[in-house]
Order: structure tokens, then C-alpha cells, then sequence
């Protein structure tokens, strides 16, 4: 006997496990397909931190998206007895004086806009509350006290056991090939292995798989991998909250991001949010070369000099799932009824966890949301241009 669910989620990273939970809270009767083990290794969601911060520059609906996000964050850590989400605070520094149009400039004026407190930092006020960094090179910027990391892997990890408990089906070894279809209505999906699944509906948040899924997509999503690297250094006293936070590095001239000492992996991970490196995330090694650990060098010792000979425990790339113009791709496919896609992270989704699943399920089931209209299925042509303010996009 075949069973068929109102909904099949396509993917259980960030997108696809936070709206599974809130498709079940409404009542629907949903199962979760994913590769496995959950959380998937490969998916852009397992990592032992992911940022969250309130800074777009000018784009106010993004930080308003942000404020309610924190809001669950601190929720998630009490209804889990779990602290999932570490309120470090920020710094956004600039090795020159921020000027208006500018990532950070903006971001500052906006926060205060919108009656938050970041504290403008000088040269001199870097330097002494936060000595890892090389004294004079960065010159200007601010702390922001509101935000810092989540623990991203055990986030995804958490949100599937709460799922289950809620009676979310997850199958945590079956691959989705292809969405069965008849007479341009969803009937479900087929796995690799050639089981069918039946569903009313079908969510794909697939990430960097989604437009192998859905072919249709492959012309306005891409897959870019980032360099990150997990470091160990003998004395980590210069490099824990208050001393030393999450942190932007001139990040829209750089790229370069990174984290306090994590507090379970003892290890400082630093990143770079750029232009990347175009992979395929089925056929493509997920691997830095010697080209970006030398960079890495060369912004340690310019930025971080005791770090500059810092091992490197461990390096990979992180796979995005880029959208042309770095906005989510959250919306109903337009021909094919009871199909919706939620994917296109751009390297900036997981900060939204707490609201995704309420913003996913109003797409899936046709309610009003003021959000989604930025994030509606569109047209983009190759020469559109990436929006996200906080990216290197030399």
C-alpha cells in the first residue's frame, strides 16, 4: 500500500527541516527526503558555526527579517536547554575610514536608524579592546553588541529530532532524482534507487542540488565554493569573547570573516564570502588549494599576526547555492501546480533559521507574507549583478 503525504520536503538542511516543522505545526502530513545521514555532511547547513548578523548595509527588510530571526534565537536556546546561539557581538572593521555607500556605513547608519547601539570603534579603541589585531591596520568600524555565531550542524541536528517527536517522517537515505508529474500537476518524487513517493505537494530545498533537481533553474542558480579554514593555535587567550568576537575584515574589499575560539571544537574558523570557485556538487572535490591558503597567510599576518602561523586542523570549501542576484529563491513554481522551491542561499541564509519555516510554509500554501515578494520565482538574465552588501565581489 502506497502512502501519500501532503507534502514531501526535498532536503533536510536550514530551508527544508524548518519548514517541515512548520508545515506539521499546520497540520499537514509531511515526510522529509534527504541523501543522510542528517545532518547531511555535504549540505551548506552542517558546520560548526554559521554568522548571524543584523547588517545589510541599506536593505532594510533584511534587518528587520534579521531582528525577528534573533528574537527565535534566544528562543531556540531556552526551548532547547541548549545554547544553539552565542551572543558574541560583531565587530565590522575597515582598514580605512567608513564612507557613505559602504557596507559598513551603511549597515551603522541603518542600525541607528532603526534605534539600535553599535559602538563606533577608532584605531586606538580597536587596538585596546581587541588586541589580537594588528594594531593601526584597521581604522575604523564598530561592535555590535546584538549577534554573533550559531552552532549550524547541531541546529540542523536539533530540528530533526524535533521534527520526528512532532511526527515529521524523515528518510534519511534516499536521494530525490526527479519530480513525478501528470498533466502538469506534482504526484510526488522519484529517488535514485527508483522508489516513488507519493505527495500532494512538493518542496524542494534542496541547496546546491536544487537545480540538478529542477533543470529549469540551472540558468538563475549556480553552486560557488568558499574557502574555510579551522585553526590551532597553542595560546587562545587573545582570541575569546569579550577580546575577540565574530568579525568582518574590510569583508566587501576582502571577503575575510571569522569566529571566536568555538567553544566544544577549540578551533578559530576564518572564511572568506566572495566571488568563489564554480563547482558541481555532485562531480567536484570540495577542496582549497595552495593558491587560497596563501592568501589566508597573507591576511593572517597583515590582520592577525600571532594567528599567522596558526595549523590549519582542517580546510574545505562551502558550497552555496547562489541565485543570480544573491537574493532566496522562496516561491510556487509557476507551471507546474503543487511544486514550490525554497533554495538559493547565497551564503547568507542560515542567520534566518527561527522565521525560514514560517516564511517557506506561507510560499508552499499560498498565504500572505510581506517578505516574499523579494523572493518570488523571476527573471534573470546573465548579466545580473549580486545584491548581497556584505560580499567581496572583485
Amino acid at each position: 500500500m502506497l502512502t501519500t503525504y501532503d507534502v514531501i520536503v526535498v532536503g533536510a538542511g536550514i530551508f527544508g527541516i524548518t519548514a517541515a516543522i512548520e508545515l506539521r505545526q499546520r497540520q499537514y502530513k509531511v515526510a522529509v527526503l534527504d541523501p543522510g545521514p542528517l545532518p547531511t555532511p555535504l549540505a551548506a547547513s552542517t558546520d560548526i558555526s554559521k554568522v548571524i548578523r543584523m547588517e545589510y548595509g541599506s536593505d532594510e527588510m533584511y534587518m528587520i527579517m534579521v531582528e525577528k530571526a534573533l528574537v527565535g534565537w534566544e528562543q531556540w536556546n531556552v526551548e532547547f536547554a541548549e545554547k544553539l546561539y552565542h551572543n558574541t557581538g560583531v565587530t565590522m572593521l575597515t582598514r580605512k575610514p567608513m564612507q557613505p555607500g559602504e557596507f559598513e556605513y551603511e549597515s551603522y547608519q541603518l542600525m541607528l536608524k532603526r534605534n539600535h547601539r553599535p559602538e563606533r570603534l577608532t584605531g586606538d579603541d580597536i587596538a585596546r579592546r581587541f588586541p589580537a589585531w594588528k594594531p593601526g591596520a584597521f581604522v575604523d568600524g564598530y561592535f555590535h553588541a546584538k549577534g554573533g555565531f550559531a552552532e549550524s550542524g547541531r541546529v540542523v541536528e536539533v530540528l530533526a529530532q524535533r521534527a520526528q517527536e512532532m511526527g515529521v517522517t524523515l528518510y534519511a537515505e534516499q536521494a530525490v532524482q526527479q519530480v513525478v508529474m501528470e498533466n502538469g500537476r506534482i504526484q510526488g518524487v522519484q529517488t535514485t534507487d527508483g522508489r516513488t513517493f507519493n505527495a500532494s505537494q512538493v518542496l524542494v530545498a534542496a541547496g546546491v542540488w536544487t537545480p540538478i533537481i529542477l533543470p529549469e533553474l540551472e540558468s538563475v542558480m549556480r553552486a560557488t565554493g568558499h574557502p574555510v579554514f579551522y585553526l590551532k593555535t597553542a595560546d587562545t587567550t587573545l582570541f575569546k569573547p569579550p577580546h575577540f568576537v565574530v568579525f568582518t575584515a574590510d569583508i566587501t574589499n576582502s571577503g575575510w570573516y571569522g569566529f571566536p575560539v568555538h567553544p566544544k571544537q577549540d578551533v578559530i574558523k576564518i572564511g572568506n564570502h566572495g566571488v568563489g570557485q564554480l563547482l558541481h556538487p555532485v562531480n567536484d572535490k570540495r577542496t582549497v588549494n595552495d593558491a587560497d591558503i596563501r592568501q589566508l597567510r597573507l591576511f593572517l599576518e597583515a590582520t592577525f599576526p600571532t594567528l599567522k602561523d596558526a595549523t590549519i586542523t582542517h580546510a574545505r570549501r562551502c558550497l552555496y547555492c547562489d541565485t543570480l542576484d544573491e537574493h532566496f529563491w522562496i516561491d510556487r513554481h509557476p507551471h507546474i501546480e503543487g511544486l514550490s522551491v525554497a533554495a538559493g542561499d547565497s551564503g547568507h541564509g542560515f542567520k534566518f533559521a527561527p522565521i525560514l519555516g514560517n516564511l517557506i510554509a506561507d510560499a508552499v500554501t499560498g498565504q500572505p507574507n510581506p517578505w516574499l515578494s523579494k523572493f518570488r520565482w523571476r527573471d534573470l538574465d546573465i548579466a545580473t549583478q549580486g545584491e548581497e552588501a556584505a560580499r567581496y565581489h572583485k
